[in-house]
This record gives C-alpha cells, structure tokens and sequence, in this order.
C-alpha cells in the first residue's frame, strides 16, 4: 500500500468510537453495509483485522488500538486546523503535547510539572495527558504517541528506545490528616503513627516502596486502612478522616487548600523523585523545555538537561 484512504480511516475511526457499526453509521448518515465494506478495505489494505466481535458490539484488536491511537492524533489535528484557519485571530496553531504519565504519579505533581508549558508567550499548547503502565508509555515513545513521559522513578530503556532522560526534581514527604486525627498524631510524631490508621498507594509503586522503608527504619507499624492507586481519591478518603495519609512536600500547601486537611510531619530523610523522558530531540522542543525549566526552578535543581 503506497497511500492511507483517509475516508476508510474515519469510518474505522467513528465505528471505534462508537462500538458498533450501526451507530457509527448513523453517525455518519450512511448504509451499515457501506461502513462495514471500507472498513474491511481498510484491514486488508493494513494487512490486519482491525476489530472483533464482542457480543452485539465490536471490539479493538491489539493491532485496532494502534491504529485508533494514530487516528486519534490525525483527525484531532484536522479540527485543530480547521479551527485555527477560521479563527478570527487568523492562523495560530496550538502546539500539541502529547504527555504520558505513570498510574501513580500524584495529579497535583503531574499539574505542578505540565503548568508551565501552558504559559510560554505567543507559543499556545494544547495538553494531551495519558495515564498508563511504565512499559506502555516507554513503547509509546518509540512510537512517537507521546511527546514527554513522566515517571516517579528512572524507567529502563531497551536498545530499540533511545529516549533521552532527566531527573526534574526531588522533594521529601509530609503526613496530612483530617484535623481531628492531625490533632492525635501531632504529639508525638511520627511516633504517633504506630498502630493509627493510614492511607497508602499501592503495593509496587514507588511512593508506597518509600513509605514502607521509613516505617521499617523508624519501627512504626501503622494499621493500613486503604490501599489506592489514585492520589486524588486516596486524599478524598483522607479528607474523610479514615486515616492520615504521604503526599510530596512539593504540593503540601495545595492538598491542604484542596482537601482542608492539615500537615501531621514531613519525613525529612524521604526523596521522593520525578523523571523526564523523551525521543532524541524533543527535549529542546519549547513545551518540553518550559517543563524542564520549570521544575528546575520549583525544586531548586540545576536546569535539567539530557
């Protein structure tokens, strides 16, 4: 195959979307059949099927997924041009910066490190954020699907992913808790933990490895009330009272305005750390440079480079 035909591309695109050929060909004013028989051009044309039958719906094969993630960057590119050529402003294209991120990377660090991207003057960027395994993300880079990768911990590069990596800062941890528990654990911390309720991320992350290293360098043994993979909901439950719970230092002051929860300790002998990685190249890209510029500056590092 010497071309992609577009127009196959959008009714695979839409019928992927949808989850089925007839909405898709509602969607698209046509016959089920017409969708149906472009679509399977399109397969035979890529050499791979492209769905399965799943039930009364379609399903994405492994090879599917791919091709919807391509098909995803081609036709939100085609409505960013579109959009831009009629803008009243006239043509100002919003860079796109395509962002994975680690499942338990806390969303207030993720912010706090992409936040200065969003203000480069006269240089607007359009945020793409992805949460997803280590391993995908990395395969995502060698596939060019993400621009910028970042982790909570160095990530091991095969030799088919020349990535380029820098460490963006480090910073300690601090206990918070709702206030009626804060006011239990305040009198003797971080003694006071032993056998009070705590919230911790997952067994395997990086954060929850930390927390159980300092709790076995200190001999405190709290009773885990929560195990969470999401920052955000762990903090929710925090805030509830249900036990005090890490945070990075780094964002102290915005989960304690986000969530009304007080600080209990930091754990001064706790380096919690954030990596950058990207394709050769990509790291003196504006919006990628903002963001190593941008953590140098909040943690206090020289400026990362590669």
């Amino acid at each position: 195959m010497d071309w992609l035909n577009f127009q196959h591309l959008r009714y695979f695109w839409v019928t992927a979307r949808e989850g089925s050929l007839t909405r898709a060909a509602e969607r698209l004013s046509l016959a089920p059949s017409t969708v149906s028989t472009q679509i399977k051009t399109l397969e035979e044309n890529l050499g791979h099927d492209l769905f399965v039958r799943r039930g009364r719906g379609l399903a994405l094969t492994e090879r599917g997924v791919v091709v919807k993630d391509y098909a995803d960057e081609i036709f939100g590119l085609g409505q960013e041009l579109v959009d831009a050529v009629q803008s009243e402003k006239g043509l100002r294209h919003a860079y796109r910066l395509r962002v994975g991120v680690t499942n338990d990377l806390p969303k207030l660090v993720i912010s706090d490190l992409l936040m200065p991207a969003t203000a480069i003057e006269d240089f607007p960027v359009h945020l793409a954020v992805r949460e997803d395994r280590p391993d995908a993300l990395v395969a995502g880079l060698a596939v060019h699907h993400f621009d910028l990768v970042l982790t909570d911990h160095p990530v091991g590069l095969s030799s088919d992913v020349h990535a380029e990596s820098a460490m963006l800062g480090e910073t300690s941890v601090t206990f918070m808790a709702a206030p009626d528990l804060a006011a239990r654990v305040l009198r003797d911390f971080p003694h006071s933990l032993h056998g009070e309720p705590v919230l911790l991320p997952e067994p395997g992350s990086t954060l929850r490895r930390l927390m159980e290293e300092w709790f076995e360098r200190h001999r405190i043994h709290p009773r885990i009330a929560l195990e969470c993979g999401d920052s955000a909901l762990m903090a929710s439950f925090g805030q509830d009272g249900i036990g005090a719970f890490p945070v990075a230092t780094a964002v102290k002051s915005a989960v304690q305005g986000q969530y009304r929860v007080l600080p209990v300790g930091e754990l001064p002998d706790v380096g919690y750390r954030f990596y950058a990685h990207a394709m050769p190249g990509r790291l003196s890209n504006p919006a990628v440079a903002a963001v190593l510029q941008g953590s140098a500056k909040r943690f206090g590092l020289p400026e990362a480079s590669a």
